[in-house]
């Protein structure tokens, strides 16, 4: 626990101020973390992930594919890091943390086709990393969040890419309705970023990369975080997709913070223990901790 205190601290410390780091500069890990970095799982330069798990760590772990955020547009894997790579590693997961295509190098669907090809890659390559194949969990925030999502309920019919088998959904604050964002009171210049104007068919786009899409039965159980007051993603987003999943009698449940933002609050001495702990509550009921 004084481990994950100091990554709360640090955090508040360098949450806002942290530069984009180039994808090729490995990430600064702490000494007992072991990490093979810019792994490549697809053709594409941006489509490489890190491998991290503690050097202690024996073989048949759980796991996390975490996706970062940043609208589509922006961010980084090493960014996500401090934040939330190493609090899953400190519980002795082990950990992927994938880069994508964003909306620079590719437009809407492709960042999704390139998660999908990540958690195959992952699964096949368990065994090699100590990972239990039946015990991968995505993870992500906020668009990544809705990456996670797009992993966990992805059909073969949507022609996105190969379905993906994970364990659980752990969900920072996501968007799961893409056509929400792109237009009207809750448009947002990130969703028009990735899926612009001038994109032939972009409501029929929007409509496929959005997780609501895709809720139906016997899905893997999900977690949705996210704060009451969130200006970035809008809070209805975590409330209404874990509605309709829990009407397809899915396993889902609904981590709230009332006047909490986009995230703010797990930099919060209060709310971000809290958020962690009720994180690792909900693997652990399902028997996904290490």
């Amino acid at each position: 626990m004084k481990f994950l205190s100091l990554v709360f601290s640090l955090a508040g410390m360098l949450w806002a101020q942290a530069p984009a780091v180039p994808a090729q500069v490995p990430a600064q890990v702490p000494d007992w973390v072991q990490m093979e970095a810019n792994l490549a799982y697809d053709s594409h330069p941006e489509t490489k992930l890190d491998i991290l798990k503690p050097k202690t760590a024996g073989d048949k772990r759980p796991a996390i594919l975490f996706i970062h955020g940043g609208g589509w547009v922006g961010g980084t894997k090493e960014n996500v890091m401090l934040n939330f790579c190493l609090p899953y590693l400190q519980k002795g997961f082990v950990v992927a943390n994938v880069e994508y295509r964003l909306a620079k190098a590719a437009l809407a669907p492709a960042a999704v086709s390139d998660v999908l090809k990540a958690a195959e890659w992952f699964q096949k390559n368990a065994a090699k990393y100590g990972v239990d194949p039946k015990k991968i969990i995505v993870s992500g925030d906020s668009a990544g969040g809705h990456l996670a999502l797009m992993v966990g309920l992805t059909p073969k019919s949507a022609n996105l890419g190969n379905p993906a088998k994970v364990a659980a959904i752990v969900n920072f604050y996501g968007i799961t309705d893409v056509g929400d964002v792109l237009e009207g009171q809750n448009m947002k210049q990130y969703a028009v970023g990735w899926i612009p104007d001038s994109m032939v068919d972009r409501r029929e786009v929007a409509r496929r990369v959005s997780p609501q899409t895709w809720v139906r039965k016997k899905l893997p159980p999900s977690l949705t975080i996210h704060g009451g007051e969130d200006p970035t993603v809008p809070y209805e987003h975590g409330v209404t997709f874990v509605k309709i999943m829990r009407e397809q009698g899915n396993d889902a449940e609904l981590f709230s913070v009332p006047k909490g933002k986009h995230g703010d609050f797990l930099k919060d001495p209060v709310n971000g223990p809290a958020t962690w702990a009720a994180i690792f509550d909900f693997l652990g009921r399902r028997g996904l901790m290490p």
